[in-house]
């Protein structure tokens, strides 16, 4: 049977709900690959493992098949990564987290995602500094120069299935837990990583509402990173809001720049969240690394998050990320300053006293996108106040960005449909 017709009965099997094998799921994996099966039959397959999931032998088939029919990269020693689940708009740690490793010492290559279901993913807002698509002797060159990139993973032949299943989630605003395990590990072992810790927020805004399912999805990027011998740590946290205030590329963009300029009016929540993850990416790696750097580590600043917090307050991150984007193209005498959102603007006031009881992150990514985010950078949404914050009648709650007034008078007349904040 040749693959084509292998492909099509292995989706007639899933869809009611029959185990593949590796053939099979190979089979499926290299003619979406190879842009042979049709939007049609790719949304078949990728609604058959929504439904009926995948088991743990189909999960690691999924990953080595989405591997072996793309591109891989292979560097020496150790190299680190890290991956937020996604689905918070706002919250753009990866910007802060890769030149606080690179500036370690240690290699992070990061392969990005474009917006999934969110306003702008990773690769959408580093290409607010520089640009993202590169071929493979171009990133080998970057990261042998600046020992990091932040680059987007489908601009050449990585893991190339996941980024055409992703095209066909994309209007439906969902991915199922297998499918975001099989995507984020595909990405990484492609790129070589041997380091990674997982970002895995759950709340009621976010892709994972429950604790208990965050843990079960915990438990399986550990069965599978085991599998490809890849060390990996997932962090698991409660998240009702995002971490920053801009939703949107160029706005997401600033408060990651903010925070690596040490400006006194960064996000804090934002620093902190993404200092949690560069100490929980460093210790990994020091647990690999010599004695002598260990016991270096250890005097001088006494775990992996302090020294994140060091390589950060000591302007060093900003020092490599200036580093990266001139390596990527940019231009290195970008600031915080000269990263300007939409000019055409519209402020919402609130209408009573009271305090923020939630900010709605689903309604945020439905605003941001009228308003033309990811395609339009400079759309989004600044939060004006968080969660517990206190408001009087008249203050500012949030503020509409767009670079196109028929947008902002679409956003402004879609509020009534998705109110973005409940205060009282």
């Amino acid at each position: 049977m040749d693959k084509k017709n292998l492909a099509l009965k292995a989706i007639q099997k899933k869809l009611v709900g029959k185990k593949l094998n590796y053939a099979e799921i190979y089979a499926i994996m290299d003619e979406i690959a190879n842009e042979r099966l049709g939007d049609v039959l790719t949304t078949y397959f990728a609604a058959s493992g929504y439904s009926e999931g995948f088991s743990d032998q189909e999960i690691y088939y999924l990953t080595k098949a989405m591997v072996e029919t793309g591109q891989q990269l292979h560097f020496s020693g150790i190299v680190a990564d890290k991956h937020s689940i996604g689905g918070v708009p706002g919250t753009r740690t990866t910007l802060i987290v890769v030149p606080i490793i690179a500036a370690a010492g240690f290699k992070i290559p990061k392969s990005s995602s474009r917006a999934i279901t969110t306003p702008g993913g990773t690769a959408d807002d580093m290409e607010v500094l520089s640009n993202v698509e590169f071929n493979e002797k171009e990133i080998y060159k970057i990261v042998e120069k600046t020992n990091g990139c932040i680059v987007w993973g489908g601009s050449f032949n990585i893991a190339p299935a996941d980024d055409i299943i992703i095209k066909v989630e994309e209007p439906l605003l969902f991915e199922s837990f297998d499918k975001i395990l099989v995507s984020i590990m595909a990405k990484k072992i492609a790129f070589g990583s041997t380091h990674v810790v997982i970002d895995l927020p759950y709340g009621e805004m976010v892709k994972v509402h429950k604790l208990k399912d965050a843990e079960i999805l915990k438990g399986k990027f550990e069965k599978l990173a085991k599998k490809f011998d890849v060390k990996i740590r997932v962090l698991i946290h409660k998240t009702d809001e995002p971490a920053g205030r801009g939703i949107g590329p160029m706005l997401e963009t600033r408060e990651a720049i903010l925070v690596l300029e040490q400006k006194e009016f960064r996000p804090y929540d934002l620093e902190e969240r993404a200092l949690n993850l560069s100490g929980a990416l460093l210790d990994l790696c020091l647990d690999d690394s010599s004695k002598a750097l260990q016991q270096k580590i250890k005097k001088e600043y006494g775990s992996g998050h302090e020294w994140a917090r060091y390589i950060l307050s000591s302007g060093q991150a900003l020092k490599k990320m200036k580093e990266i984007i001139k390596a990527q193209g940019g231009n290195t005498h970008m600031s915080s300053e000269t990263l300007k959102p939409g000019r055409f603007t519209f402020e919402i006031e609130a209408k009573m006293n009271g305090t923020v009881k939630k900010i709605h992150s689903k309604n945020a990514t439905v605003l941001a996108k009228i308003l033309g985010a990811p395609d339009d950078k400079k759309a989004g949404i600044y939060l004006n106040k968080k969660i517990g914050q206190k408001i009087k009648k008249g203050e500012v709650l949030y503020t509409l960005y767009s670079s196109s007034v028929y947008n902002l008078k679409e956003a402004k007349d879609s509020l009534k449909h998705f109110p973005l904040f409940m205060y009282n």
